[in-house]
């Protein structure tokens, strides 16, 4: 697993794309969020037990991780940050999408990841609603994972998202994009063997 793409944090840490040299275009992202850290635990454990074709970037948010907090160290929601057409400029509270869409290292990132590598499919992990969301056509993809992780599919977050990636990436592009929410009270231990599992079937996709 090589060190395909990197760029360097606000507060010095690197955020890396790593893959093989014939890699399958399907992406996984872990730590959006730096107070949901499972997705980087996940991928690393995944990457250290199997050879994968898939493209990782394993923690989007390091300094945020670093912190314990939901945004990144200019206080942006980086699941608010991205250049979609219902982004708007809104208070600065957690959720805050920055002064302008994708303002933020992390967002231009994963925005240049999919313009050069073109992902038929991309799966994020979050925390903590115990849930298989989606935007685009990602619905039959999402019933499979349901059965691995025994967590509903569901089409809505329930609340509105504006600068979200889903929108950016799933409705906009048009790439199946699935959210997977994590349970945050599961010892990240007992989520290995479903993560792994559905890895496993996102290879053979």
């Amino acid at each position: 697993m090589k060190i395909l793409e990197k760029t360097i944090s606000a507060q010095g840490r690197e955020i890396l794309l790593k893959g093989c040299e014939d890699y399958k275009n399907i992406l996984v992202i872990g730590v959006f969020h730096g107070d949901e850290p499972q997705g980087k635990y996940l991928i690393d454990n995944y990457l250290n037990n199997y050879e994968s074709k898939l493209l990782f970037i394993p923690c989007l948010n390091p300094d945020g991780m670093a912190e314990g907090v939901r945004t990144n160290s200019n206080g942006v929601d980086l699941n608010r940050n991205f250049p979609t057409d219902n982004w708007k400029l809104t208070e600065k509270n957690e959720f805050f999408g920055g002064n302008s869409p994708a303002s933020e290292v992390e967002t231009q990132f994963v925005a240049s990841i999919i313009e050069k590598y073109l992902p038929k499919m991309i799966l994020t992990l979050h925390a903590p609603f115990k849930v298989v969301n989606y935007d685009g056509d990602a619905k039959e993809i999402c019933e499979k994972i349901s059965k691995i992780i025994d967590y509903p599919v569901e089409a809505s977050i329930g609340y509105p998202t504006p600068g979200s990636f889903g929108t950016y990436a799933g409705v906009e592009r048009k790439i199946p994009t699935i959210t997977l929410e994590l349970d945050e009270e599961c010892p990240v231990e007992d989520l290995v063997e479903p993560v792994n599992k559905i890895l496993k079937l996102l290879e053979d996709c």
